[in-house]
């Protein structure tokens, strides 16, 4: 039968290991998942809009700091890793993976631009026997809803002439608790063979591959991983506010129930940023509200979360003001302006929305982050300043955003006049500690 052959010619290939996979979008999922597949004896494409990154990624150069530079020179040394920025290569594809970001619109509504470009790529250049596995996340119903339709345009079936499936991406940026072959890969396929297919393509990649019964299954499993989060940090960070008020340490309160060995998880309080954390709560309520269903503790936890800058702020300007603050003519020195510690990211950096805030209060601001040498405030471009005494002692406060491991807190505290410290990150200092003020 036909339909078998088209399934079984291309389960022979991943099987075998002959099988060549493209990867569109070099980011921060697409490229360690292609040397990944490198690693996994896969001959891979890797695709870009972005033509700096092929060219740094052609010479050997890695623009990502969680992919070393040697380990990508590797890669290319087998000869079975290429990058392009031209489409027409999808036609060499077994196997086709979306890479490609989701962000949200100014209404926080779901932009799937990026998947649905790709998407019709895929339909222009590939061709039929291909597996096609979305990894961006979104909302439920984004690989039925989205990306089948575009795909079958052409009089491709899924199931029958190409495969579909999701599998969610869990990569934590900046910070690597396991190897990526031990961290289990979720995987909904559109039918049996989608989901057996994909099943054995990540075989090679990790020890353990986790089948649900579809794609929106899959997708809501990367919704729940990451709204469990924003929800769990929105409590810590009531509770914090509370604490404030109560002249309670709430990193003291955190520390002491962490103690208790069953029934309770860590959460830090502070400002919430990134590609996934702060966006992943809209796409499940704005989807929910499709089946006339309102996702309000979702929804409020969101919304706490959103708020923080706005509570680190008041607090700064009231710290300001009880140290003899002049009243809006203040200088602020930012410390971390990226979305957590150690990541060269500012996307949906909540240190952003910080210094949008302070420079309306007319207060004159500065920022230092080693990662993040540009960034843009309102169409404003801002420079890091180099991390010097003056730098230090000329702020009336340091403002602590994102606590790099790089920085010298010890340091920070004995030449600043007042350390604001919003992540915690000077909590073994010993000297100085009259200076700081912690969230």
């Amino acid at each position: 039968m036909v339909i078998d052959s088209v399934a079984r010619d291309l389960e022979g290939k991943i099987a075998a290991g002959t099988a060549t996979v493209a990867v569109m979008g070099l980011g921060y999922v697409g490229l360690p998942l292609a040397l990944n597949l490198v690693r996994g004896g896969y001959s891979v494409i890797g695709l870009d809009i972005d033509r700096e990154k092929v060219k740094a990624l052609q010479a050997g150069r890695s623009y990502l700091r969680d992919v070393p530079a040697n380990e990508l020179q590797t890669c290319l040394a087998t000869d079975r890793l290429a990058a392009t920025s031209d489409p027409s290569a999808l036609a060499e594809a077994d196997a086709v993976f979306i890479c490609v970001p989701t962000p949200f619109t100014v209404q926080k509504e779901p932009d799937t631009t990026y998947i649905a470009r790709a998407a019709e790529d895929i339909a222009a250049h590939g061709r039929e026997g291909q597996l096609v596995i979305l990894r961006s996340t979104s909302y439920p119903g984004t690989t039925q809803e989205v990306v089948q339709p575009i795909l079958e345009r052409r009089g491709r079936r899924v199931g029958i002439d190409i495969f579909l499936a999701f599998a969610p991406e869990r990569i934590d940026p900046g910070n690597a608790p396991l190897p990526a072959d031990q961290i289990p890969v979720v995987v909904g396929g559109c039918e049996a063979d989608s989901t057996r297919l994909a099943m054995l393509l990540f075989s090679r990649l990790t020890r353990r591959v986790v089948p649900v019964s579809s794609p929106a299954a899959a997708e809501m499993t990367k919704l729940l991983e990451n709204v469990f989060r924003n929800v769990n940090i929105a409590l810590v960070n009531q509770v914090t506010q509370l604490c404030d008020r109560m002249g309670l340490d709430v990193w003291e309160v955190i520390d002491a129930a962490e103690t208790k060995p069953y029934g309770f998880m860590s959460f830090k309080p502070g400002l919430v940023g990134g590609h996934c954390i702060p966006v992943d709560p809209y796409y499940l309520s704005w989807k929910a509200r499709e089946f006339d269903f309102h996702m309000d503790f979702i929804e409020l936890a969101a919304r706490v979360n959103d708020a923080m800058p706005y509570y680190v702020v008041n607090k700064l300007m009231t710290t300001l003001h009880d140290n003899g603050g002049s009243n809006g003519h203040e200088r602020v020195a930012v410390l971390g302006v990226a979305f957590k510690k150690d990541v060269d990211d500012a996307r949906h950096s909540p240190a952003i929305k910080v210094i949008e805030l302070l420079r309306k209060r007319k207060i004159e601001v500065a920022y230092h982050d080693p990662y993040i040498p540009t960034l843009q405030v309102n169409g404003d471009l801002f420079d890091s300043e180099a991390l010097t005494d003056e730098l230090l002692q000329t702020a009336d406060c340091v403002l602590i955003l994102a606590d790099h491991s790089c920085f010298d807190y010890e340091l920070i505290v004995r030449k600043a006049r007042m350390v604001f410290d919003a992540r915690n990150g000077t909590r073994n200092v010993t000297m100085g500690r009259e200076k700081i003020v912690r969230l």
